[in-house]
Order: structure tokens, then C-alpha cells, then sequence
């Protein structure tokens, strides 16, 4: 996530329409499907489903509009991460600790937090079922379930972790293990993978790359080091002005790369990993590795997948400008679970948030939506423990930039941005 990208979304896209309180009104205009009243706790006026970064940042938007009463939070979890910092976890930059906040703290105050997961969607009825077999019916619906993590997708993962020198700064549970493998490096191969799926934080993958190529430097064992980026895709990163950027960097330091390479098995007893050949089916390379970096298959989350909310590979569907559901007009979506083709990212939710905002005002008013997301996102390209470039672009990825600077340079003053002042934002603005 961008410093810039959430500064920018709190000022430029603070949220409009006048607080609406009291009981639910007909939509007519919009063809809204509205429920009956529930007994207390089993209906409210706005529920969330999802209690990360979308989630918490628009509950506090709705409890300005309609009141924190008439606003609740279905999330299980009982930690809050604020995950971009996992990058530099991972490098020894930052601790875990600091990474970290306790839900109930984070969930805005008087806004109910279901501490419950969803297991069905019911659009067609305005309700939810939780895991407790509780139904939850609301009036307006905000879909922020994020994504899922698939280790296990990948054979001999998640139990490989077990192993030394196998790391994933994706996961609280294994990203310290990432830094204690970069320490034990001795001599070898350095592998950092890209899987074949869509992800967040598209950036985080070659950004512990970098970390690490610092590191040994730093420490002696560069020479000792032969590091691979073996990813899924065919570029290295999606927007060509940054892309060039990073291929001198590689060049540079003398990284290489290996494009169309899926990580499909993890042999951690024999420090193994194996990877399909994506341009010739059937073809596998077998590498030995002395540090391997995981990053995850990852796909929308289980109640998701063939949900009436759903598109067909299980994203939540919604238009690219509104964020409105193509189908139902009082749902919602932000963030990693839907469908926008954009990269999934904190900042691009800071972005999101106050479009949605706009969005769900006008629907209170039975207006058509205008105000339009454009696709902005951000991805600090983290390039060393002093270093980033600062990616910003659009839907047709296209720089979208926020200074008057060529922000593909690598620059001191944008890592001290990613490291200390974009953490301070999210606490005390984009969630607030």
C-alpha cells in the first residue's frame, strides 16, 4: 500500500450524503429487494461481511451515515494485521509485533462485531447464515472477505514449513521464517516464486528478493548466492515504466529470472522445489535450493465460490466505476474478494473506500451512483532497506502518479514512507 494512495483517498474522497437513521424505506426506483425488521441483533441497517482493511474502513464510514448501532462486523478473526508491513518483517526491517492489533480495537466504536464466520449468502432474501446457524438480515450488504491463502495447493506444503530454509512472508505463521532462513544462508540457490493465480500485493513477491539480495551483500554471502525469480508470468511486473525500472535493477544484480515457472511441489527433507513449465504442459524443473521463498497460490474465499454474489471463478461481482453488484443494487464489494481488474492492494482499497462511500450515498437516495473508480492503485516497490520506487497506475496500467518526479527512480524518502509513515496512516486514518 501507497502512503500517498491512502492519504489520498482520506482527503480527496471523504464521504458524502446526510447520516440516514430510522426504519427501512421502500427503494423503489432501484428495484431493491428490502426485508422485514428482525428481532434485535438479527437485522441491521448495514452489515459487513469481513473485518480486514475493506471492512473495518467502510464500517466506519457507515457508522457516520446511518449510525454505529445500526452497523455490524462479521469477522472471526481476533487480530487485525496490517499485512504490507510483512515484506520487511520477512527482511528483519520490522517486527512482527508492530504488524498487529487487537480486532476489538480496530472495529469502530458501537458498531457491532459479530465475532462469528459467514457460511451462505442469501441475496435474494437480504440475509446471511453464520457458522453458529444464525441468520443475519440487513438492508445493505458490504462484501470485504478478502482472499485465501492455498498452501496446500502446492504438494508437500503446508507441512514443508516444518523445514529450515523454507519461508512465506504471506503468512503470520510463517513470514519470521523467511528472515531466520535469509540469516542461515550459506551457499546456493535463492528461489523466489510467483504462482499462477491471481494475489495481493502483486509487488511482494520480487520485494523479499531485493531484501535479501541486500542482506547478503551487506553480510558477506552475495557471492555465495545464486538467486532465481521463477514466476507465472511473462513480465515482471504489469506496468512498463516500472517494469523496465526493475529488469536494470535484475540486471544489476545479477538476479535471474525464469518466466512461465509455476512452483507445483515443495520437497523440504531434500530442499527441493519443482516447477511446471506453463509453455510446455507436462514439463517439470526440479531445483535444489538453500533458502526457497513461498508465495502462495490464492483464490476468493470457500463461501464465495458458487455464491449468488459470485462471478464464475468465484470473485465477488461487481462494476469496475460503482462498486455496485451487477445484480443486486444493495450489495457491495471492496477490495481482494471482487472481480476489478486492478491489483489487490491496501492502497487500492483507500482508493475504493471513498468511491463506495459515494456509491451507497446516492443509493440511500434512490440515485443512480457517480462518482467512478478509475482503477488507482500502488505498490511500494521495496528494492533494498533504503530503496523503493513507488508504483501508482490504472485499470489500463498506466502510471497515475501522485508527484512531480519520475517516481521509477529508486528513492530514500519513498522507503521511509513505506516503512514509517504508511503504517501510522492506516491506523489513525484509513481505518478511521
Amino acid at each position: 500500500m501507497s502512503a500517498i494512495g491512502v492519504a489520498a483517498a482520506c482527503s480527496r474522497l471523504r464521504p458524502g450524503g446526510r447520516p440516514l437513521r430510522g426504519a427501512v424505506q421502500q427503494l423503489g426506483a432501484l428495484g431493491l429487494h428490502t426485508a422485514a425488521r428482525c428481532a434485535a441483533k438479527e437485522y441491521y441497517e448495514v452489515l459487513v461481511l469481513g473485518g480486514g482493511t475493506g471492512g473495518i474502513s467502510m464500517s466506519a464510514r457507515m457508522k457516520r451515515k446511518v449510525g454505529a448501532e445500526n452497523v455490524a462486523v462479521v469477522e472471526p478473526s481476533q487480530t487485525h494485521y496490517y499485512q504490507p508491513l510483512w515484506t520487511l518483517v520477512g527482511a528483519g526491517a520490522k517486527r512482527l509485533a508492530t504488524s498487529a492489533r487487537p480486532t476489538e480495537r480496530v472495529v469502530p466504536q458501537g458498531v457491532e462485531w459479530i465475532k462469528c464466520r459467514v457460511t451462505r449468502l442469501d441475496p435474494d432474501q437480504n440475509c446471511v447464515w453464520l457458522e453458529n446457524n444464525k441468520k443475519i438480515s440487513y438492508k445493505y450488504l458490504i462484501i470485504a472477505l478478502g482472499i485465501s491463502l492455498h498452501y496446500e495447493k502446492i504438494k508437500g506444503l503446508p507441512e514443508g514449513f516444518h523445514h529450515p530454509k523454507i519461508g512465506s512472508n504471506y503468512s503470520v505463521h510463517t513470514v519470521e521464517k523467511t528472515w531466520r532462513a535469509l540469516q542461515d544462508f550459506k551457499e546456493g540457490n535463492a528461489i523466489f516464486t510467483f504462482p499462477n493465480t491471481p494475489i495481493k500485493c502483486a509487488g511482494a513477491p520480487q520485494k523479499i528478493m531485493y531484501l535479501s539480495e541486500a542482506y547478503w551483500r551487506k553480510t558477506g554471502k552475495r557471492s555465495k548466492a545464486n538467486i532465481m525469480f521463477n514466476t507465472s508470468l511473462g513480465v515482471i511486473f504489469g506496468v512498463k515504466k516500472y517494469a523496465d525500472a526493475l529488469l536494470e535493477i535484475i540486471k544489476e544484480r545479477n538476479i535471474t529470472v525464469n518466466y512461465r515457472r509455476n512452483l507445483v511441489e515443495v520437497r523440504a527433507d531434500k530442499q527441493e522445489a519443482v516447477f511446471e513449465n506453463l509453455d510446455k504442459p507436462g514439463v517439470t524443473e526440479v531445483h535444489q535450493y538453500e533458502i526457497l521463498h513461498v508465495t502462495p497460490p490464492m483464490g476468493p474465499p470457500d463461501v464465495l465460490i458458487n455464491s449468488p454474489v459470485s462471478d464464475e471463478s468465484g470473485w465477488v461481482d461487481v462494476d469496475t466505476q460503482t462498486l455496485q453488484h451487477k445484480k443486486y443494487p444493495n450489495v457491495f464489494g471492496i477490495g481482494d474478494c471482487t472481480n476489478l481488474p486492478t491489483s489487490k492492494t491496501a492502497a487500492a482499497i483507500a482508493a475504493q473506500s471513498g468511491v463506495l462511500d459515494k456509491t451507497i450515498s446516492m443509493v440511500m437516495k434512490n440515485q443512480l451512483p457517480t462518482k467512478k473508480y478509475d482503477g488507482y492503485t500502488s505498490c511500494p516497490l521495496v528494492t533494498g532497506y533504503n530503496k523503493v520506487i513507488l508504483a501508482e497506475f490504472d485499470y489500463a496500467a498506466q502510471p497515475l502518479e501522485t508527484f512531480p518526479i519520475d517516481q521509477s527512480k529508486e528513492r530514500v524518502t519513498m522507503y521511509h514512507m513505506k516503512a514509517d509513515m504508511m503504517p501510522l496512516l492506516y491506523w489513525n486514518a484509513l481505518l478511521k
